[in-house]
């Protein structure tokens, strides 16, 4: 896989669909870089560890939508994706956010080094 636009929407898209199902924790383990971090909404950055355990019983997403997405390029080995999310929870305010992911190349697979949100209304 490389770190094309689509490559790595698809794997947000990923993410997403995971994040749905109550499988984040496992899918987010496997893509984040030993290093990774999250920076959340709220304030809050986790490392790979924390993310996992933060995701175990959360309760799922009903549905999202990703739009405007834009790659910048970081070298021959990373990229930021940037892109705006909008999605709801049963019972909970819809969330619209700007996200920015980084992935870089390790061992030839795109890994999610930087994850960061920033509200927007």
């Amino acid at each position: 896989m490389a770190l094309s636009l689509d490559d790595l929407l698809g794997l947000e898209r990923e993410g997403w669909d995971a994040l749905c199902r109550s499988d984040g924790a496992a899918f987010y383990s496997a893509l984040m870089t030993d290093d990774g971090l999250m920076v959340l909404v709220n304030g809050g950055v986790l490392d790979r560890a924390q993310v996992a355990a933060s995701l175990d019983g959360a309760p799922p997403w009903e549905r999202y939508d990703l739009d405007d997405a834009r790659l910048v390029a970081l070298g021959a080995d990373a990229a930021a994706l940037v892109y705006r999310a909008h999605a709801e929870r049963s019972g909970r305010l819809p969330f619209h956010a700007l996200m920015t992911s980084v992935y870089r190349l390790v061992d030839g697979a795109p890994r999610l080094a930087i994850y960061q949100q920033t509200a927007i209304g």
